[in-house]
């Protein structure tokens, strides 16, 4: 089955008689491609349109739906196909539509348009083999990237030239793009969890907390590893461990069926048990697939229980403001039995 084939099949369950796609991930679950396009899915016929710049390719690459230039604007074409196919419920992604476009499409398409992001977001929460293989292949180069910037990490080096080099190893390595800009921060930055890579150089006796990923084809990995440069004190040390282990006992816990609440409260209590409760301020952890941030997660708000298949990130992290911060994520797939880490780097703590 496709991904058009599985958005189809839960129409009925949206009450809708078909399903508009027309965001950036929303296409490229859908279509497998990304060529600013819109798809118009029924449950059983899907229409998908491009332009000029991308109908060529469009044509090559996506399956399982009749593709083609329209000759006037998308909104005009989907009102006929409704018009035609009597559609009168149109479920649409509201979470990535503007208040602009929202008017744009209804005052062009005479359907109730009915709000179903959840619909593709559920969807995507289950990665299928596919899915799964390009999230393992990013995460291999992620890895890769780990080991080869161990050589960079010096006193003298800027963080930003950490981070360049990070960029620069994956993308040798095969990667499209980026997960996100990386997140390099040493010393006393690292107590700010998404810091921004500046010219403060690295110094003997200090933390260097790294947060990066890449994208193949099409999906994300992410993982965030921190090391000491020169012999660390003692209470980072003690810091480092108590993180580790929250994320240890965390992983050990996570399996499909358990909220996500659950597992957060699990690396929340080791870190409050230790009395660092305060500094734990995020989330434990978010899925990973198309975006970098998808639906599900392991944080307090996340009490619906966790499917299998689900990607999601452990990153337990201690903040002490002015000192610095300790970060360990990896990425888990959750089975029913448990979880497979999907990250091979070592996290016991290295000191260059």
């Amino acid at each position: 089955m496709n991904h058009f084939e599985k958005i189809a099949a839960r129409l009925p369950e949206y009450g809708l008689d078909a399903m508009l796609v027309n965001s950036d991930p929303g296409e490229f679950y859908a279509a497998g491609f990304h060529g600013e396009g819109v798809a118009l899915v029924t449950p059983g016929r899907t229409w998908y349109y491009t332009d000029s710049r991308y109908i060529e390719a469009a044509r090559q690459l996506v399956k399982g739906a009749e593709v083609s230039q329209p000759a006037k604007g998308y909104p005009a074409v989907v009102a006929e196909l409704c018009a035609a196919h009597g559609i009168k419920k149109l479920g649409f992604e509201e979470r990535y539509m503007s208040v602009a476009s929202y008017n744009r499409w209804t005052t062009a398409v005479g359907a109730e348009f009915v709000p179903a992001s959840a619909l593709l977001a559920g969807l995507r929460a289950v990665k299928d083999e596919e899915e799964l293989a390009a999230i393992k292949e990013a995460q291999r180069l992620t890895d890769a990237a780990f080991t080869e910037i161990l050589n960079d990490i010096k006193p003298g080096v800027a963080e930003c030239e950490i981070a360049a080099k990070l960029t620069y190893y994956m993308a040798r390595m095969g990667a499209e793009r980026n997960s996100f800009d990386p997140i390099v921060a040493c010393g006393a930055n690292g107590s700010k969890p998404h810091a921004i890579p500046s010219q403060k150089k690295i110094e003997r006796g200090q933390f260097v907390t790294m947060d990066f990923g890449c994208v193949v084809g099409g999906y994300c990995s992410d993982m965030t590893r921190t090391v000491a440069v020169g012999e660390p004190s003692d209470e980072m040390r003690l810091v480092y461990d108590i993180v580790l282990r929250a994320q240890l006992d965390s992983i050990a816990a996570a399996r499909a069926g358990v909220p996500g609440a659950d597992i957060h409260a699990v690396a929340a209590k080791v870190i409050g048990d230790m009395g660092y409760g305060d500094r734990f301020g995020h989330g434990l952890g978010h899925s990973v697939g198309i975006e970098i941030h998808e639906d599900p997660g392991f944080a307090p708000r996340c009490d619906a229980p966790n499917p299998a298949g689900a990607v999601i990130t452990v990153e337990p992290g201690i903040y002490l403001p002015g000192k610095f911060g300790v970060r360990i994520e990896d990425m888990v797939r959750l089975t029913e039995d448990g979880c497979e880490d999907l990250t091979h780097s070592p996290k016991e703590l290295i000191v260059l």
